[in-house]
């Protein structure tokens, strides 16, 4: 994950840019009257200070859904970050329901009553039932979504190449702004630090293969710079494949984050 000076230099610069992102028709809503706009913001500012945002939270609870050619497939549960690096997760694919665990970067997902199949974050995409129809167990990036932290994917997103505002809309009874983007493939995927060469060069082939030339990707940011939603779309010759995360507060029942300082 992007660590709190990345975030906080990258939004120096964006301050500095300012313009030449083009301005938000809705900054990012005031934490006492949701939607009220005081100034146009670029929208690369809001969802950086989204992405800090939740960064600094430590920690939170996802629900995951996944839609596509093959099927749909689900994950909610926590995903906490920082010093305190863990997953809990209930998941829902081809092969039943399961529950995907990690800690300090090592991974178990594990079906009913079934074994639990152990890899770390390198080589987490092993975990997915369709890995082994992918050269290097690449099957699309399932995995990889689920245990990295939303605020780290939305650094991508800003990075990777435009971004607009939708404008205002309903979101859980909530005023939130919408923003939306796309970028080549390749700088999409090249904006994630987190991949090796070798590792980015196995991704592109990947979506290459099923025709998928452009990633569009939505943000969703609520009052006080939360964020609230995250949504990748991939369009190929074989279909599309819309993958949502849904971020809050943990419930009743799920592991509290630490603050990471």
């Amino acid at each position: 994950m992007p660590s709190a000076q990345r975030f906080a230099a990258l939004g120096a610069v964006l301050l500095l840019l300012g313009g030449t992102t083009g301005c938000s028709l809705l900054a990012v809503p005031d934490a006492r009257t949701p939607g009220n706009v005081a100034a146009a913001v670029p929208p690369r500012q809001v969802v950086l200070a989204a992405a800090q945002a939740l960064d600094d939270a430590g920690g939170a609870r996802i629900d995951v859904v996944a839609e596509g050619p093959a099927g749909r497939r689900t994950a909610s549960g926590m995903l906490v970050w920082g010093d305190r690096d863990e997953t809990d997760l209930s998941v829902t694919d081809e092969l039943g329901t399961g529950r995907l665990t990690g800690r300090n970067g090592e991974f178990d997902l594990a079906y009913q009553d079934g074994a639990a199949k152990h890899a770390d974050r390198a080589g987490a995409e092993s975990l997915d039932p369709r890995s082994g129809a992918s050269p290097d167990g690449y099957a699309g990036g399932w995995t990889s979504w689920l245990i990295t932290s939303p605020g780290s994917t939305a650094y991508t997103m800003v990075q990777a190449g435009t971004l607009g505002s939708l404008g205002a809309e309903q979101l859980a009874g909530t005023t939130v702004a919408h923003y939306q983007g796309s970028a080549p493939v390749a700088d999409y995927f090249g904006a994630d630090k987190e991949l090796t060469a070798e590792r980015l060069a196995t991704v592109l082939a990947y979506y290459r293969g099923l025709g998928v030339t452009t990633i569009g990707f939505d943000v969703w940011v609520g009052p006080g710079s939360r964020l609230l939603r995250l949504r990748e779309t991939a369009r190929g010759s074989g279909g599309t494949v819309v993958t949502t995360t849904d971020v809050s507060a943990p419930g009743e029942g799920d592991a509290t984050p630490a603050p990471t300082g």
